[in-house]
C-alpha cells in the first residue's frame, strides 16, 4: 500500500451529490428545478468572499475568536499554524456544539466570537439566522456532495458511523455489519450511547435506518427494536464511554464514529473498525462565520485556510479525520474509501424530522424496558 492515498476520484464517482443541495432556501428538500437561484447566490458569495479573504491575507495581523467543539488533535494541527501563517492572535473557547450554539444565540445582538469551527451540518442549518453568508475561495475544489450550496456552511472534515470490535473478546463471532449485532451471543455486550442525547448515537440510528430499509420503513424500525433488545438496557453515558468501553474490554462491540476509533487502531489498542456491509454514512463536520463578527476579514480568511490544500493534506496525513478536498492525501492507517460501501444520508429530511425519529426511538426503548 502506498504511503499516501488519493481519495477524491473515488468519492467523486459515488452517488453522493444530492444530500446537501437542499441547503439553499427552504428547510425542506427542494425539487432540482429550484436549485439554480441558490447556486447563483453561492457563486456570487464565493466571488465576493474570495476577494475579501485575499484582502485580509494582505493585511494580516489582528485577532480572531473561535468557538469549537473539535478534538484537541484537530485544534492543535490548525490554530497555531493559522496564527503563525497570518500573524493573527486567536482566542479559542472550547465546549460542546449545543452549548456553543446556545451561547451564540444569547450573544446574537453583540457577538463575541467570529467563527464556529466544528459541529454538525444540520445544527448549523437549523439556526440559519446566526450565520454570515460566505463561500470559501476553495469551495470549487471540494468533493461535490460537501460543497457549500447554501452559502453559509463550510464542510471541512468527514466522519463516518462505524462498529468497533474488541479483537481479544470477539472470538469467532462474525461481525460484518448491523445485522450481525442481533446475534444472541452479543446480548448485553454491545456499547452504544443514547440516540436522544448523543450526536454519534443519533447518527448511528439514522445510518442503520437508512441501511436497513429507510427512515420510515417498518422493517428498519423492527431492526432498531431488535438491536436495542440485544443491547439489554446498557446505554453508555456518552460517545467517549462507548469506544473506551470497547477498548478496555468492558464491551465486545460498540457503535461509534470513525475518528476516535481510528486513533485507537493507530495507537495499537486491541480493536478493529468494521464499516457496516449494509452501508456507512459519512457526515461533514462544518464551520461557519457568526453573523456580525467583529473580525470579519480574519473569519473569512480562516474559512479559506481550513479548506486549503495545505491544511487538508496535514489533516489527512497526520490525523484520523477525512478531508473534504477532492485530492487531499490520507495515510495508510485509514481505510480507503474505495473499500467502504458508502450510502448517502438525506440530511434535510433527518434535520426536519429529528424529533420525530428520536420520539419513535424513545417509544421503542421504553417498550423494551417495560417488558
Amino acid at each position: 500500500m502506498r504511503n499516501m492515498k488519493k481519495v477524491g476520484a473515488v468519492m467523486m464517482s459515488m452517488v453522493m451529490v444530492g444530500s446537501l443541495t437542499a441547503c439553499g432556501g427552504s428547510k425542506s428538500a427542494e425539487p432540482a428545478a429550484t436549485a439554480a437561484p441558490a447556486e447563483t447566490t453561492a457563486a456570487a458569495s464565493e466571488a465576493a468572499g474570495s476577494e475579501a479573504a485575499t484582502e485580509a491575507a494582505k493585511q494580516g495581523g489582528g485577532e480572531l475568536v473561535v468557538y469549537s467543539p473539535n478534538s484537541e488533535g484537530l485544534i492543535n494541527a490548525t490554530i497555531p499554524l493559522f496564527e503563525e501563517k497570518y500573524g493573527v492572535k486567536v482566542e479559542l473557547i472550547q465546549a460542546g456544539t449545543g452549548e456553543l450554539v446556545k451561547r451564540i444565540q444569547s450573544e446574537k445582538e453583540d457577538p463575541y466570537a467570529d467563527v464556529l469551527f466544528g459541529g454538525s451540518w444540520s445544527l448549523m442549518y437549523d439556526n440559519e439566522d446566526l450565520w454570515e453568508p460566505y463561500v470559501s475561495a476553495n469551495d470549487g475544489e471540494l468533493i461535490n456532495a460537501y460543497k457549500n450550496t447554501c452559502g453559509f456552511i463550510t464542510g471541512n472534515v468527514l466522519d463516518g458511523s462505524v462498529i468497533l470490535v474488541n479483537t481479544d473478546l470477539i472470538g469467532d463471532i462474525p461481525v460484518e455489519g448491523y445485522a450481525d449485532l442481533l446475534n444472541p451471543e452479543l446480548k448485553g455486550k454491545i456499547a452504544t450511547a443514547d440516540p436522544a442525547n448523543s450526536s454519534s448515537a443519533f447518527a448511528h440510528l439514522t445510518n442503520m435506518l437508512l441501511a436497513m430499509g429507510g427512515y420510515e420503513d417498518d422493517n428498519a424500525w423492527k431492526y432498531v427494536e431488535d438491536l436495542f433488545t440485544n443491547v439489554d438496557g446498557k446505554i453508555s453515558e456518552g460517545s467517549g464511554a462507548v469506544y473506551k468501553g470497547v477498548a478496555d474490554g468492558e464491551y465486545v462491540v460498540g457503535l461509534s464514529y470513525e475518528d476516535p476509533c481510528a486513533q485507537l487502531v493507530r495507537d495499537g489498542a486491541p480493536v478493529k473498525i468494521i464499516y457496516p456491509k449494509e452501508g456507512t454514512v459519512f457526515l461533514p463536520a462544518s464551520a461557519t462565520i457568526i453573523k456580525g463578527a467583529k473580525n470579519m476579514d480574519n473569519a473569512k480568511l480562516f474559512i479559506d485556510f481550513i479548506t486549503s490544500e495545505e491544511v487538508q493534506n496535514i489533516w489527512g496525513t497526520t490525523l484520523t479525520n477525512r478531508p473534504v478536498l477532492k485530492d487531499a492525501q490520507t495515510s495508510d492507517f485509514m481505510t480507503p474509501m474505495s473499500d467502504i460501501k458508502v450510502i448517502e444520508e438525506d440530511i434535510p429530511y433527518v434535520s426536519s424530522h429529528k424529533q420525530d425519529l428520536v420520539d419513535k426511538y424513545m417509544d421503542i426503548f421504553t417498550s423494551i424496558q417495560s417488558r
